[in-house]
């Protein structure tokens, strides 16, 4: 703590260095090379909470999985590009016994995470009409999917969800998609970052404008199951995931593995095209693709564009942990509701400070506790308060770089290890301290 705050001159100087042009709008990666900076010149260790990285070990059942299939010489071998046949059954049953949904293993792709995903929807649903500009996002959002968009040359439109909650949101979405210039629509439930939950009514009113309008709907469940204020974990049994599939024929589900199973750094997750989206045919994808119908063109165009398939080895890994959660004889909830423990006592750390929480509530009911919350300060902007806490050791996102409307930033509480905890306390009371305000 001697050494707190930390001069403003040496985090603007390694800012420049590296070439981040302004802390305050700085990317997730670039804000984690400048807290790995200043660790390293100040000797102080951080608390990281700029960067969504699962803090928990992989199930033993897909490492065992994996080291099989290695064993069994497939990492000599291309995978088929659509996926092992035992990880496409799987992932059909998973949705079906945790979303109720049917969809057949044929159009269940395995991808180098559900990033890959979003990028392979960006890259066929908007290129499926040549009348149409791109993909209507409902923020605040993933600031990486903007991103691919803008490297593809598509034209995107966001607003802030939270101000259109419940039937609110029918008037303002039907507003965004009647110019008929919207080719696709994508949110994240939960929400990364505000950690807001859609529920069924909202779900019906995307699904039914969706279908209106001839929209794609890109659901993506990065965090699947971990409002852990019900229980989604059980097979078979309600309540399941809540999601647009019910309410619309042609949506895409991105399905993590990084978050809920913790299985990140190998790179996989999943794309579950509804069957009636993936036969469909577009003429105008015939501009791009071999094939007019839009799976053919995922699978055999985009796909094998960017990649020969996914890593062989990790398919059976997470093959195996689908047939072990599907079975009922792994629970993923048990392992990943440690993120919710240490979200309601960080929260508490930085409520007893002077912090506010930004996204509060669920309509009427306190926001869920999970892998992220927002915080803001009075009388500073988030890009203000990001500057500030980086003296102080911490490290997070500003809310800007999401599409949200509201001043504040984003943390993650999944590096935050609970050994570190009164050291956060300690930083945010010194905070608190240095920036005293007068409340009303």
């Amino acid at each position: 703590m001697h050494n707190i705050p930390i001069p403003s001159g040496i985090i603007e100087r390694l800012a420049c260095d590296n070439g981040i042009k302004s802390v305050g709008t700085a990317s997730i990666r670039e804000i984690s090379l400048l807290a790995d900076l200043l660790e390293k010149e100040t000797g102080i260790p951080f608390i990281r909470m700029e960067m969504g990285v699962p803090g928990l070990a992989t199930p033993s059942v897909a490492i065992e999985a994996e080291i099989d299939a290695l064993q069994r010489g497939v990492s000599s071998k291309y995978p088929n590009v659509a996926g092992v046949r035992a990880l496409k059954n799987e992932a059909s049953r998973f949705i079906k016994l945790f979303l109720d949904t049917d969809i057949s293993p044929e159009s269940c792709i395995p991808t180098a995470g559900s990033m890959m995903g979003g990028l392979l929807s960006f890259l066929v649903a908007n290129r499926n009409d040549r009348s149409k500009e791109g993909t209507l996002f409902l923020d605040p959002g993933f600031p990486v999917h903007k991103q691919q968009v803008k490297m593809l040359g598509h034209e995107y439109h966001s607003f802030d969800l939270y101000d259109y909650r419940g039937e609110k949101l029918r008037e303002k979405l039907e507003s965004c998609l009647e110019g008929g210039k919207i080719s696709s629509l994508l949110y994240s439930n939960p929400n990364n970052p505000a950690w807001i939950c859609l529920n069924g009514e909202e779900l019906r009113i995307i699904g039914e404008l969706a279908s209106k309008y001839d929209v794609i709907v890109i659901e993506d469940l990065a965090y699947f199951g971990m409002d852990f204020r019900k229980d989604y974990s059980h097979p078979g049994v309600p309540p399941y995931q809540p999601s647009v599939a019910p309410y619309t024929d042609h949506y895409i589900l991105l399905i993590s593995s990084s978050k809920i199973f913790s299985y990140a750094g190998q790179r996989i997750g999943l794309m579950a095209i509804s069957d009636k989206l993936f036969n469909r045919s577009y003429p105008d994808l015939l501009r791009y693709y071999s094939s007019d119908r839009f799976g053919h063109a995922l699978i055999f165009g985009a796909l094998y564009g960017i990649s020969a398939g996914v890593t062989h080895s990790v398919q059976y890994g997470l093959a195996a942990l689908l047939r072990a959660v599907n079975d009922g004889t792994y629970n993923y909830r048990d392992d990943v509701r440690e993120y919710e423990e240490k979200a309601s006592l960080m929260k508490k750390f930085f409520l007893s400070n002077g912090f506010d929480i930004v996204y509060d509530t669920d309509l009427d009911v306190p926001i869920a506790d999970g892998f992220y919350f927002t915080i803001s300060y009075p009388g500073m902007t988030g890009r203000a308060l990001l500057q500030e806490l980086l003296k102080y050791g911490i490290s997070a996102i500003t809310l800007d770089i999401t599409g949200s409307e509201r001043e504040g930033l984003r943390a993650c509480v999944s590096k935050v290890p609970r050994d570190l905890f009164p050291e956060l306390e300690k930083r945010l009371l010194k905070f608190k301290e240095d920036h005293l305000v007068k409340r009303k």
